[in-house]
């Protein structure tokens, strides 16, 4: 199985063979990928499960206030969303996800399908097993694997500056431990706790162009010092120090 390193050297390779050959790069196929591969260029009106694989990769990349469905359909807010993702990595922003687009995610990824500057470990300081939660274990590392890329979205949008994560997945004993809400989205392993080199501030604010629904940083009770992200299904955000 070929490692980062190794993925994100073919792809060098594929564009410098381009061109040589004087092709353009983005005219061939998509090098296969130890994560998920995509065999088919996407664009509005195609639906199937390598849409929602392809959401799962851009639902960072929306709108204020705006959060990308996972519903396979590639809509007019999914070519939105592909189109800022190009954008973001100089790619040609056409909305249309082929090989170019499909590469760039490729070098982006790790073999478990988990954005490069972020892992399962990190989402997860609870339990190895993703047990004991809201919902059962598969959809809480799953809803994980969501959060991130999100996150790597919100990375790349802040100029690539890290981000570190405090607190993710929870099982019911670990939010207890804690003095967690008996209602946290901690339980449903789609929330993240923020610190790190960024403001408190400027993670709150940016977090609202990058598909999160939840979002509480200062002045919110007990949130002075980290922001907390998540998916609700009941959009609400608080930080009134920073103006939100």
């Amino acid at each position: 199985m070929l490692g980062r390193t190794a993925r994100i050297l073919l792809s060098f390779v594929m564009v410098m063979a381009g061109t040589v050959l004087g092709v353009s790069a983005t005219a061939g196929t998509a090098h296969a990928d130890d994560c998920y591969t995509w065999n088919r260029s996407l664009s509005q009106g195609s639906s199937g499960s390598d849409v929602t694989q392809l959401q799962i990769r851009v639902a960072g990349w929306v709108t204020s206030g705006e959060r990308l469905s996972y519903d396979g359909q590639y809509g007019a807010r999914t070519a939105a969303a592909v189109k800022k993702f190009q954008a973001a990595y100089g790619l040609a922003a056409d909305g249309v996800a082929g090989p170019a687009t499909f590469n760039k995610i490729y070098a982006l990824q790790d073999s478990d399908c988990t954005p490069v500057h972020f892992s399962y470990a990190e989402l997860n300081k609870c339990n190895s097993d993703w047990s004991g939660g809201a919902v059962p274990a598969a959809t809480a590392r799953a809803n994980a694997l969501k959060t991130m890329w999100k996150l790597e979205a919100m990375r790349r949008q802040l100029g690539d500056v890290p981000i570190t994560i405090s607190s993710g997945f929870r099982s019911y004993a670990c939010n207890n431990a804690v003095g967690g809400s008996s209602t946290s989205r901690h339980l449903y392993g789609d929330a993240a706790d923020l610190v790190g080199s960024p403001s408190f501030c400027t993670l709150a604010k940016q977090s609202r162009t990058h598909g999160f629904s939840e979002i509480l940083g200062p002045g919110y009770p007990g949130h002075n010092d980290h922001v907390h992200v998540a998916h609700d299904p009941s959009p609400y955000w608080s930080a009134p120090t920073c103006g939100i």
